[in-house]
């Protein structure tokens, strides 16, 4: 008589190598390799060490953050890569202006913009990243809102923001769905 199939727990389905998991992870310790390789040097001597460190890396990796099935648009990635350098270069010239001027022009406070990312991991990666443009600060949030702290209200704050969460938002698209998968 045929066994039933043995239906696995999550912990157990977890644990099997899928090939997304795989590939995800590959591609993974990939990157800390090159990480460490960028960090220590590439000595022949020390190589297995950075591999062995790559692959931990990759593995807690895969444990705190599981693949999302989306993919890293580089086309998206290259062009936020490019106007990060013009915008803060624009936003740190316009807070020198103001801090060098004899009569600041400053209306510090805090302005309320619709959140559009999900919250969570990609959220607060854009707000890590909207954090480095110089006279903004993504300072509170909830599920519809986020508080940006602003040395001038009367700049276009909202708008600003939208447009990088935009940008931000295209890094990340869906995986191309075959013909009659939905």
């Amino acid at each position: 008589m045929p066994k039933a199939p043995r239906h696995l727990s999550r912990r157990e389905s977890a644990r099997r190598p899928r090939p997304a998991r795989l590939a995800s992870g590959l591609a993974r310790a990939a990157g800390f390799l090159l990480l460490w390789l960028a960090l220590h040097g590439a000595a022949p001597k020390d190589l297995p060490v950075g591999v062995l460190a790559a692959v931990t890396a990759a593995g807690l990796s895969l444990r705190l953050l599981p693949p999302s099935g989306r993919r890293l648009d580089l086309g998206a990635l290259a062009r936020l890569a490019l106007a990060f350098p013009v915008q803060s270069l624009r936003a740190g010239l316009d807070v020198a202006r103001r801090a060098l001027s004899p009569h600041p022009k400053l209306a510090p406070g805090l302005v309320a913009v619709p959140a559009r990312l999900p919250e969570g991991t990609a959220r607060e990666a854009f707000h890590a990243w909207y954090s480095l443009q110089p006279g903004t600060l993504p300072v509170a949030a909830d599920a519809a809102t986020t508080l940006v702290h602003a040395l001038d209200t009367a700049q276009p704050v909202a708008e600003d923001y939208a447009a990088g969460e935009a940008a931000f938002a295209a890094l990340a698209r869906e995986p191309k769905r075959e013909h009659g998968n939905g």
